[in-house]
C-alpha cells in the first residue's frame, strides 16, 4: 500500500528562491509501500520540489533545503560525459541526484541551478530517497527530453539507489512515485512490472500515517540481509523466487532451512498472498478484511521478518484501540519510521489523540488522500 502526500506542508516554493531564474520545476510525491505490504500502493500528497534552470559553464550546483540532510548542503560537480562520470561520494543526500543525473536515459545533461524542496520525512518509510529520485528525473526530462517511457524511467531512478546510494531496494517505491494515480491505489507486479489501479474514493475513509520520528537506515544494514536470506530460501525449495513457492512447499523444506530463514520465508510467501486477498478486499469495498490482512502483514513483518520496534508496534495497537479504526500497520523499511492506518474519516482526530496518549515518544500525523505521481509545476 503505497500513498503520496500533500504538497501544501513544503514552506518555500524553491522557484521562489531562483526567482526569475527559475526555468522547469518538478514535483514528485512521497509514499508508503513496500514490496511486501498488503497493496495497492498509494502515492502520497507529501513530495519533493526540484525547481532550476539550465547553465552554460558545464557545471551542475544543487541546494537542498532540508534541515535533516547531512553537511553540506549545497554540492557542485561537472556535468557528466561519456570520458568523465559520475561517482559516489559524500554528502550522501546528493548521491540520489547523482545517481539519477548518471542514468538518465536522454541527454547530455547539461549545466544547471537548481534548489530542492521536500516535506517527505527523511527515513520515514515514505519514500523519501524514491521521491527525491523522481523528482530530479522529471526535472532532467525538462532540460533533455528522453523517450517518456514511464517503466524506463522508474527502472532508471532504481538504478541510481542501487549504484549511488549502496541501496538493494525493489521497485515499488520508484513506481509508485512515477506512476501514482489520484483517488486510486496501485497494485503492482514486481516481475512483469505490471500496474492495476485499484480506485480508492470512499469519502467515507481516511489514511492517517503517523510518524514514530525514530529514524532508520537502510544501507549497509538488515535490507540486504532479508534479501540473501530469501534468496537462500528460494534455492532451497529450487525456486527462481519466492513468489513461485507455496506455503505448503516451504512447510515441507522447513527441516532442511534454519529457523531463521524459514520465518523470513514463511512472512514473504503469505504476505504475496495477503496482497491479492488486500486489492480484493479494496475493489469490493470490504474494509473490515483490509483492515484484518494489514494487522496479519504488520504481525508477520514484526514476528517472522523482525523489522518492527516497539515504538512501530506501540502505534499499530494504540491506533487499534480506537473505535472506526479498520487496520494499521508499519509501511517502509521497518527499525522506526511511519505506520498507515486505515479508518472512518470521522475517527482521524480522536485516533490521533488516543496514539499520541498513548505512544512513549512524540508522533507526528498526516491524513493522506491518494494523489497523481511526478508532474512539471507551473512556475
Amino acid at each position: 500500500f503505497g500513498c503520496r502526500d500533500f504538497f501544501g506542508g513544503i514552506p518555500l516554493r524553491p522557484a521562489k528562491m531562483l526567482g526569475a531564474g527559475a526555468w522547469a520545476e518538478a514535483m514528485s510525491p512521497g509514499g508508503w509501500c513496500s514490496a511486501r505490504v498488503p497493496p495497492p500502493d498509494q502515492a502520497l500528497q507529501l513530495g519533493t520540489v526540484l525547481a532550476g534552470s539550465p547553465t552554460q559553464d558545464g557545471t551542475i550546483s544543487i541546494l537542498t533545503t532540508s534541515e535533516s540532510a547531512d553537511e553540506p548542503h549545497r554540492v557542485q560537480f561537472p556535468a557528466p560525459c561519456e570520458s568523465s562520470p559520475l561517482s559516489p561520494g559524500q554528502p550522501r543526500w546528493a548521491n540520489y541526484v547523482k545517481g539519477v543525473i548518471q542514468h538518465y536515459r536522454g541527454g547530455p545533461v547539461p549545466g544547471f541551478n537548481a534548489v530542492i524542496a521536500s516535506d517527505v520525512p527523511l527515513g520515514g518509510g515514505l519514500s523519501s530517497s524514491a521521491s527525491l529520485e523522481v523528482a530530479t528525473y522529471t526535472f532532467l526530462q525538462q532540460l533533455c527530453p528522453d523517450d517518456g517511457d514511464l517503466v524506463a524511467k522508474a527502472l532508471a531512478c532504481q538504478k541510481a539507489e542501487h549504484t549511488f546510494a549502496g541501496m538493494p531496494c525493489g521497485i515499488m517505491d520508484q513506481f509508485i512515485s512515477v506512476m501514482g494515480k489520484e483517488g486510486h491505489a496501485l497494485l503492482i507486479d514486481c516481475r512483469s512490472l505490471e500496474t492495476v489501479p485499484v480506485p480508492l474514493t470512499d469519502a467515507s475513509l481516511a489514511v492517517l500515517i503517523t510518524n514514530s520520528n525514530v529514524r532508520h537506515t537502510l544501507t549497509g544494514s538488515e535490507y540486504p540481509t532479508r534479501r540473501r536470506q530469501c534468496q537462500e530460501a528460494a534455492a532451497a525449495l529450487g525456486k527462481a523466487s519466492l513468489r513461485d513457492a507455496t506455503m505448503a512447499e516451504l512447510e515441507a523444506a522447513r527441516g532442511r532451512l534454519g529457523e531463521e530463514v524459514y520465518r523470513r520465508a514463511r512472512h514473504v510467501i503469505g504476505e504475496i498472498e495477503r496482497t491479492v486477498q488486500a486489492a480484493r478486499a479494496l475493489q469490493d469495498r470490504d474494509y473490515g478484511t483490509f483492515g484484518r490482512l494489514m494487522v496479519e502483514s504488520h504481525n508477520s513483518l514484526r514476528d517472522d521478518y523482525d523489522v518492527s520496534c516497539p515504538e512501530l508496534d506501540e502505534l499499530v495497537a494504540a491506533a487499534l484501540e480506537v473505535d472506526g479504526v479498520y487496520g494499521s500497520r508499519m509501511t517502509g523499511g521497518g527499525f522506526g519510521g511511519c505506520t498507515v492506518t486505515l479508518l472512518v474519516a470521522e475517527a482521524a482526530e480522536r485516533a490521533q489523540q488516543h496514539i499520541q496518549e498513548k505512544y512513549s515518544g512524540t508522533a507526528t500525523f498526516y491524513i493522506s488522500k491518494p494523489s497523481d505521481g511526478a508532474k512539471v509545476l507551473p512556475l
